[in-house]
C-alpha cells in the first residue's frame, strides 16, 4: 500500500498574471504521508520554475493535521506576488481535499495504512 497520497487543489488566477495565459486557474499539488499528513513534496502552477520551487520548498514539512492555518500564514508572510490570494485559496481548497480523503479513509472507503 502507498504511504503517500496525491491531492490538489485548485483557485481561479487573478486579471494581469503571465500564467492567466496558459491557465485560467492555479493548482497546487501535494503529495502528502497518509500517516502523518506532512506534505512530502508540493508544486503548483506559477508561471516561472523559480516560483513553482519557492511555493513546493515553502510547503515541504507541514502536518495538514495541524490544521490549514500554519500553511497559511507561511504563504502570507513569504509570498508577495499578485497571486498570493490565488495560492492562499488553492491551499484551502487542497485542505478540504485533504479532509475529505480523511473522512472517507475513516469510514472505511478506503484502504488505511497499516
Amino acid at each position: 500500500m502507498a504511504k503517500t497520497i496525491m491531492l490538489a487543489g485548485h483557485a481561479k488566477l487573478p486579471q494581469g498574471m503571465a500564467a492567466k495565459s496558459v491557465f485560467e486557474t492555479l493548482t497546487i499539488t501535494a503529495e502528502i504521508d497518509r500517516k502523518y499528513g506532512v506534505i512530502v513534496q508540493a508544486s503548483c502552477t506559477l508561471a516561472t520554475d523559480h516560483a513553482q520551487a519557492f511555493i513546493g520548498e515553502l510547503l515541504k514539512g507541514y502536518s495538514l493535521l495541524d490544521g490549514i492555518e500554519p500553511v497559511l500564514e507561511a504563504i502570507r508572510e513569504a509570498y508577495h506576488g499578485k497571486a498570493k490570494q490565488a495560492l492562499v485559496a488553492a491551499a484551502k481548497d487542497l485542505y478540504g481535499q485533504f479532509l475529505l480523503y480523511r473522512d472517507k479513509e475513516a469510514k472505511g472507503r478506503l484502504p488505511a495504512e497499516s
